[in-house]
């Protein structure tokens, strides 16, 4: 009987890399399947508590929208709506487009958003909290994604991520060129951008209920 008929029968942990299998990248995993519910805190703060809402802080909060929402379109245009999976499976390593520039485009666009729904409401002193509430929960997240994508990719994922930032966009130094789908990009954004209206509407009705 050959040694490999006596090893052990491999197990999903076996085959994961151990940054995939830390404390951190764990609940990064359970927060990751349902991230979609963590904006929610955050409107506590821009709907709830009163506010000093100004023409500045309704243009600023809606260039920021706008700029977070680029960003999110230009890497759901690259990477396709794969972005959306609620699994730990990854067909491909997008390295191109925006995601040459910062690893997690998504996130850092989500979290310019954010921060323009929180200015336009004028709670400004809510922005510290906005901000460590992403830090702690993004951080968690990232830690189970790049986890994975270690465990899937190995040594190519560990050569970019050795060359991309994970948050603070910079020119990437070779230029890296593949396809992007900007109208199937655009389709799949339609429910955060009606998301986008809803909170302006009811930004608009605190406004004017007071």
């Amino acid at each position: 009987m050959t040694p490999a008929a006596n090893a052990p029968p491999v197990t999903p942990d076996d085959v994961r890399a151990p940054s995939e299998r830390t404390l951190a990248a764990r609940v990064g995993a359970v927060l990751f399947r349902h991230r979609g519910y963590l904006p929610v805190p955050l409107l506590i703060g821009p709907l709830f508590i009163p506010g000093t809402q100004r023409a500045t802080t309704w243009i600023a909060g809606a260039l920021l929208v706008a700029l977070g929402e680029a960003v999110r379109v230009a890497g759901v245009a690259a990477a396709g709506t794969v972005t959306r999976r609620r699994s730990r499976e990854v067909q491909r390593l997008v390295t191109y487009g925006i995601f040459a520039w910062t690893r997690n485009p998504l996130y850092v666009g989500n979290f310019l958003a954010w921060l323009g729904v929180t200015v336009a409401s004028g709670v400004l002193w809510f922005l510290p909290i906005t901000i460590l509430l992403f830090a702690i929960e993004y951080s968690l997240i990232v830690r189970f994604e790049e986890g994975v994508l270690e465990s899937t990719f190995g040594a190519e994922y560990l050569a970019y991520k050795a060359r991309t930032p994970r948050w603070v966009a910079r020119v990437p130094r070779v230029r890296e060129d593949g396809p992007h789908d900007w109208a199937d990009a655009w389709r799949s954004e339609r429910s955060t951008l009606f998301h986008y209206v809803l909170i302006a509407l009811a930004l608009t009705a605190k406004q004017l209920l007071r």
